[in-house]
């Protein structure tokens, strides 16, 4: 029972420390240019990293995912909105799963 007592603080105070250092120990506002670039696409490229292998992992093919994926790439260069995209992109699984 300990442990589970252990672990929860665990999480939390990391959770917290997380959110309380950068606020503690940055005070003035950030000017490089390069942590501000950093900073700035970190957001992207954790959904991105999240995101990517489970479109792949999703269907009964990999194949199948990665012609979604793609597809979803050139019609969101294109300027189609998210529900068209992912309309799209269903029905190409749907298509893709017959022929693979």
């Amino acid at each position: 029972m300990i442990r589970i007592y252990l672990s929860i603080f665990t999480a939390f105070f990391v959770s917290y420390l997380i959110r309380v250092l950068p606020l503690t120990l940055i005070r003035k506002p950030i000017t490089n240019t390069f942590i501000k670039s950093f900073l700035y696409y970190v957001p992207y490229v954790t959904l991105s990293v999240m995101t990517f292998p489970a479109i792949v992992e999703a269907t009964s093919s990999p194949i199948a995912g990665i012609i979604a994926l793609i597809t979803g790439v050139v019609l969101s260069f294109f300027g189609a909105g998210l529900f068209p995209v992912a309309c799209v992109c269903c029905f190409v699984v749907f298509i893709a799963e017959f022929f693979v």
